[in-house]
Formats: C-alpha cells, structure tokens, sequence
C-alpha cells in the first residue's frame, strides 16, 4: 500500500511538471545532450514539446515514457511531428504506471527507413478504389489500374484494396496485392482493439457493446462510447493499412537495415527507463480489464478470399503487426 501510493504521489508530481520543463532540467537536458548531441538538442526538444502541446492525451503521459519514445524516434532520425506520420507518441493506459506513451512507426517512416538504405529505387503503397482495379496478375506480380482523375471524386471512392510494391537497384522487383477484405480480417485477428463484426467489451466502467466496425464508419454507435474506438485502426484505417502492406512487403522479401530492424521491434511498445520494452495494441485511452468477446460470424459469411488477397494469404503472418 505505502509503494503504491508513492506511485501516485510520484505520478502526480510528474504531471505538475510540463513537459517542457522536465527536458529542459539539467539532469534530463544532460541525458539528451549527451544521446543526441548539444547542437541539436534544442531542436529536439522543441519538436517533442510541439508534438505533446497538440495531443491533450499526450499532455497526462508521464514525462519519462514521452522521452524514451522520443529518443528511440531521434535515433531512427525520424521527426515526432503528427503531420509528418513518420512515428507517433500515443496515449496508453497502464494499471500500474498510469498514463504511458507508446512508440507507433507510422507507414511513412517506413517508407523513410527503407528509401535512406540506399537499396530502394522504388518504394509505393496505394489504395485502390472501387471500379479502379483491372487486373492483377499474381504470377508476374503486375497491376493494371485505370486511376480515378478526379482528386475529390477518388477521395470520396469506397476502397477495395491495397497494392505495394519496391524496386531495388539492382532491378529486383516484389509487388502483392490485398483486398479490402482481407485486410479487415488482418486487423480483426491480430489488433485486440479492433472488431470486425462487433462484441463485448469488459471495462472499468462496466460492461460495454462494441459495434462492428461497418456500423462505426455508418456512425451508427453512441457517441458517449467514442472512447473504445481510439485505436488507429477506426482513427486512420487506411493508414494502418498502408504500414501493414510495406511491413508485410519488407520483412518478408525487402532489405532489413539495422535502424528498419530497429523500428519494427520497437514498435507498439511502451519503452521503460532501463530500455526494455512492453508492447501494447489495446485503446489508448481505455483499461480493458478483460478481452474482446467477438461475435462470431454467421455460417453464411464466405469462407474464402477473393482471387486476388487468396494467393497472398498469411503463408506465416505472426504476432505484432500493425
């Protein structure tokens, strides 16, 4: 009991100290210094400060975990800027330590890792929208699309795929293909704050009903329970989508640098003081006490995948993806 409220006391202390005081306090401006180096320290610690001041989440995470999330983004030489989407500090609650942020790559740090190996001449994820897709031809891994040429009209379009591909210097080339479909189904299995079809969800607050994720994007869920829908995959799901079609391409027949190493271990972890990592993929602003109870699809719902997502079906996908 004494320990644990002198968590709290600790806590609390560290939240009356902003950010921007507790990197600029000797002991903690020395430790950035001497990581990142005097000259760029300021700079570094300006875009942090930028970063928490347009996250209110952010602003309740205690101060250590925003710095190690934001050292292990200045070693990858990725900026924590939310409008570049190369990393993001996100809001994470933890039973013991409170509110924590957790280290997310986002898929244009992918895309910056990858390119600054030197090995890419190409590196291209995209989504593909309804009456666009021609072909895909799996055996030769060539797409033929007819681009809708209206910005606003493609924008508008509904979404039934995602296509990535890379080219290396030396002219290799590697390209796959996945339906909307089969991304959904990616999603459901592997994030435990996303659901396809809906379920229960047990949380301090009681017991709750999770929409499915077609009637989320209708609208049709109360608005009082927009907190269990915080997770990236309703915020940004083509987002998600984009960083999942790169890792699979990459990991999987890419060139691994050591910072692309790097960044995918890291990901989706809540990096402690000593650097050990504890990964998390639940909703950032919600303590799920017990799991998802998913809702199991009706005996109707096709089985299989279509042509296309099917000659890519997870030959091996495992735990951790985005």
């Amino acid at each position: 009991m004494k320990m644990a409220v002198s968590n709290s006391l600790q806590r609390t202390s560290q939240k009356r100290l902003g950010i921007g005081s507790y990197l600029t306090g000797d002991a903690v401006k020395q430790r950035i210094n001497q990581v990142i180096g005097g000259k760029d320290g300021q700079r570094f610690i300006s875009a942090v400060v930028s970063a928490v001041q347009t996250n209110p989440g952010l602003q309740e995470c205690t101060n250590q975990s925003i710095l190690s999330a934001a050292l292990l983004g200045e070693s990858l030489k990725l900026s924590p800027s939310p409008q570049l989407g190369q990393y993001y500090m996100v809001p994470f609650n933890d039973r013991e330590r409170g509110k924590v942020a957790q280290f997310q790559l986002g898929y244009k740090g992918y895309i910056q890792l990858a390119i600054r190996s030197g090995q890419y001449k190409k590196l291209n994820v995209l989504a593909i929208k309804e009456g666009e897709l021609v072909k895909f031809d799996p055996l030769n891994e060539e797409i033929e699309v007819k681009l809708i040429e209206d910005e606003e009209q493609r924008e508008s379009a509904e979404t039934i795929g995602y296509y990535a591909m890379f080219e290396y210097t030396n002219g290799f080339r590697k390209a796959i293909y996945w339906s909307r479909k089969k991304m959904l189904a990616h999603a459901d299995k592997y994030s435990q704050a996303f659901s396809k079809d809906g379920g229960t969800v047990k949380t301090r607050y009681g017991e709750k009903k999770k929409v499915s994720y077609a009637d989320f994007v209708a609208g049709n869920y109360d608005p009082k329970d927009a907190w269990m829908y915080s997770s990236f995959w309703y915020k940004d799901f083509d987002g998600m989508a984009y960083k999942t079609m790169l890792r699979q391409l990459i990991s999987k027949w890419g060139i691994m640098s050591i910072d692309m190493q790097s960044a995918i271990d890291a990901d989706m972890a809540v990096i402690n003081e000593d650097g050990t990592k504890d990964y998390v993929d639940n909703d950032p602003d919600v303590i799920i006490v017990e799991p998802i109870e998913k809702v199991e699809p009706e005996a109707t719902e096709e089985a299989a995948e279509d042509v296309e997502a099917a000659l890519f079906a997870a030959d091996g996908e495992h735990g951790k993806d985005a």
